[in-house]
């Protein structure tokens, strides 16, 4: 598997958004078709679920305790005791949230699409520690990938039928961006850009989906690594483990036909590429 291993025979319908939580020492990812939080503990191999009642594009640590949720009406938190209660709630017909991520600030940059993936039906929202919202995107298809340079100077991000990692400047003062342009182009026939995470160097890892692969691009946007992966639709990456240079790897089932999942039987499961690289810590949600 090309140093690839199995760490969990999940079989998620869209396993996404893998995080790793250093006050619980274990991976925090999500099965957003199936309503569902997950915890992987990879010392002990335990494993814990949570519903969440509605489709769950992403679920990230809090600095309190408990875990703040991309839902599909909006942004929520579950409290350390499990209370839940909204942050924001914004319902649309026909739209769900995705991936999201928190910047050094412990704010949660939150996006949504469409479920028929239609041009301009999705969004990119800020959502601060004292829940004020903010709008960044307003016309985006799949918003998927978000993460931040070490210095804090870059966002990089995806909006998946692009095909391409953007990149944008980030205001110091206010921790917004602007002047977005391309990053990277993956190239036609070699999948399309999904989840991805930044490491201590500055490069950027990004799953590609129906690409059965992971690429690693150095901060000038060359391609130096290509892991390929026993999955045909990988979804995101995230470093973790005690030195946080084991990279997890999320992958989906949904849409693909018996043929293919006979051929893959991974599909859907948790997997790790250990000793990738070094990961840089998780910001915890600061609300």
């Amino acid at each position: 598997m090309n140093g690839v291993e199995l760490a969990l025979p999940a079989r998620a319908s869209l396993g996404e958004g893998p995080t790793w939580d250093p006050v619980g020492a274990r991976l925090v990812w999500v099965d957003i078709l199936a309503s569902r939080v997950h915890w992987y503990d990879p010392l002990t191999g335990r494993t814990s679920v949570m519903a969440t009642g509605q489709h769950v594009g992403a679920a990230k640590p809090r600095a309190g305790g408990g875990i703040v949720v991309n839902l599909r009406d909006g942004v929520a938190v579950y409290d350390a005791d499990g209370a839940f209660r909204w942050l924001h709630r914004e319902p649309v017909p026909g739209r769900r949230a995705n991936d999201a991520a928190v910047d050094a600030s412990g704010a949660l940059w939150a996006g949504t699409m469409r479920y028929d993936e239609a041009p301009g039906g999705g969004t990119l929202r800020r959502v601060a520690p004292d829940g004020t919202v903010e709008p960044v995107l307003d016309d985006v298809a799949v918003s998927n990938g978000t993460d931040w340079s070490p210095d804090g100077s870059l966002m990089y991000y995806v909006d998946s039928p692009t095909g391409r990692i953007d990149v944008f400047d980030v205001d110091r003062d206010t921790g917004l961006v602007r002047k977005r342009r391309p990053f990277a182009v993956v190239e036609e026939g070699a999948g399309f850009p999904d989840g991805l995470t930044v490491d201590a160097e500055g490069c950027v890892w990004v799953a590609l989906w129906d690409g059965a692969a992971v690429r690693r691009y150095t901060p000038r946007g060359a391609l130096d690594r290509v892991v390929e992966v026993p999955v045909r639709r990988p979804t995101a990456c995230a470093f973790g483990g005690p030195h946080l240079t084991d990279l997890y790897i999320t992958s989906a089932r949904t849409g693909l036909g018996e043929r293919e999942l006979s051929a893959r039987p991974l599909a859907g499961a948790l997997m790790v590429l250990p000793g990738a690289g070094q990961g840089m810590p998780e910001v915890p949600y600061a609300g």
